[in-house]
């Protein structure tokens, strides 16, 4: 395999150890239009990819917060998105990447998998890293400042300062300035609309997981479904059902029967299984 720069990628056709197909690049198929003499390579779930497309689609992946790459293309037969996942070591491979994304690659794919699994912050009091049982409950308590101070030790989950005010409450503290950022982020964003989704307008550019609560951006193109990156739930950007309750009554290009969800005003708390 050849890669001449990033612009250049390109197929070596004498390499045997890939499948190459004369059929369009699934992942972007007008380039292939204008480059008919790209060599396409088929990826394990039987689609066409170019190196160039396919260090495209996974690197907009990561840039997303995902690190599970999934296929992006419609069966025809279906007309339903492949969603396979493809391995790293197949990405790597099939989209020829360099040293240096390579090392972009693997330094986000572990950024992202452990914060998938991250549910501890920094005691303001000790530093020592707390984890938080009740996840409806920003007041926290610090076991290791019990133990030091002799007695207890409360801080507020959302500003990191020692806790003030009544206990349990879920939105905020007394202190001054604690607030949720990502409420407020979820009240403020601008709209966005879909490029190939017809008649949706004015929706929210940025939506919570209705599982896990993650912040997330849709990117504008494709269907108007989108699959969390932290808890890999696929859900309707639109009007937040999960994504085969929307389908029951609509479909990935047209409007939801419910419309538009207004803005979220409360995040919803993961309960893992």
């Amino acid at each position: 395999m050849s890669s001449l720069g990033q612009d250049e990628k390109r197929y070596d056709p004498l390499d045997t150890t890939m499948s190459f197909v004369d059929r369009p690049d699934d992942l972007d198929p007008l380039s292939s239009e204008d480059e008919e003499e790209c060599l396409r390579a088929e990826m394990s779930c039987g689609h066409a990819v170019t190196p160039q497309s396919l260090t495209g689609w996974c690197r907009s992946l990561l840039d997303q917060g995902q690190y599970k790459f999934r296929c992006p293309a419609i069966n025809e037969d279906t007309q339903e998105k492949c969603g396979a996942i493809w391995s790293y070591r197949e990405v790597r491979r099939l989209a020829d990447l360099s040293a240096e994304e390579m090392e972009y690659f693997e330094e986000n794919i572990a950024r992202l998998v452990a914060a998938e699994y991250q549910e501890f912050k920094s005691c303001p009091g000790c530093k020592t890293y707390v984890e938080r049982k009740n996840l409806t409950n920003l007041c926290t308590q610090c076991l290791v400042c019990a133990a030091d101070k002799k007695k207890v030790f409360q801080f507020c989950w959302q500003c990191l300062k020692p806790w003030k005010g009544p206990a349990p409450r879920s939105d905020r503290c007394d202190n001054d300035g604690c607030i949720n950022h990502d409420l407020e982020l979820l009240r403020t964003c601008k709209t966005t609309s879909f490029l190939q989704v017809r008649g949706v307008h004015a929706c929210p550019s940025i939506r919570a997981c209705p599982t896990c609560g993650q912040k997330v951006e849709h990117d504008k193109t494709g269907c108007k479904n989108i699959i969390c990156p932290r808890c890999q739930v696929e859900f309707c950007f639109v009007c937040l059902k999960l994504t085969p309750e929307c389908l029951k009554t609509s479909s990935y290009f047209i409007p939801c029967s419910d419309g538009v969800a207004p803005r979220q005003t409360s995040i919803p708390v993961w309960r893992r299984k």
